[in-house]
């Protein structure tokens, strides 16, 4: 009588004992990123090694939220008496929204978790704040920054300022724990190409009157 064949084993019973390269890669990047995070994580919490400046990163912190600039943003646009202001301001505010919006969208898809050395002690959080990929302020660093330099004339001690603020604001979130590498990395590209919708979607009176209207 002739045996038959064995039956496979299950997909998920098998030994990978060759793994992609992309998987390898990635795993790799993976654990450098995890690794760098929590090194460079030096306020994290105050007894860490530069606990003494964690109060410093914290204003940092404000700084980059985005309560603070939707609230100065709209102040602006209600106070200002200047049609162009207004529509730079306006458009501000319009790209302040689409980057809170997208971040929470990715965040929500990404569902990476912050890293296991943050203390949640963060300035006014909503649901999707516990998620960390990507990190909200770098974004919103890199975009106001592209909308600032492009917007406003400015000397070149103020421009350096603004770029030096937007990396600063990067570098906290890494510091103070709050993310990892990679979080505050995409961010930044994340804000950066944001802003060229922004541009292409330019809000004016022709093309959105009733919005102008209001002001």
């Amino acid at each position: 009588s002739g045996s038959s064949a064995a039956a496979p084993l299950p997909e998920e019973d098998c030994m990978k004992l060759n793994p992609s390269f992309l998987g390898i890669a990635l795993s790799s990047l993976l654990a450098i990123d995890l690794w760098a995070s929590k090194r460079l994580g030096v306020c994290a919490r105050e007894g860490s090694a530069w606990g003494s400046a964690r109060p410093l990163m914290k204003v940092i912190e404000v700084s980059g939220h985005g309560i603070p600039w939707l609230l100065g943003t709209f102040y602006g646009l209600c106070q200002s008496d200047s049609s162009a202001a207004r529509e730079v301001l306006l458009n501000l505010l319009f790209a302040l929204l689409l980057d809170l919006v997208l971040v929470a969208l990715v965040k929500g898809l990404v569902k990476r978790r912050r890293p296991t050395h943050n203390k949640m002690d963060m300035f006014v959080t909503i649901s999707v704040d516990k998620y960390s990929f990507p990190s909200g302020h770098a974004t919103r660093a890199a975009l106001v920054c592209r909308f600032v330099l492009h917007h406003l004339v400015l000397a070149v001690p103020l421009r350096v300022l603004v770029v030096l603020w937007a990396l600063i604001v990067g570098v906290s979130r890494v510091m103070l724990g709050r993310h990892n590498v990679t979080d505050v990395l995409f961010g930044l590209l994340l804000g950066y190409a944001l802003y060229s919708v922004v541009e292409y979607c330019w809000l004016s009176p022709l093309n959105a009157p009733a919005l102008f209207a209001l002001w």
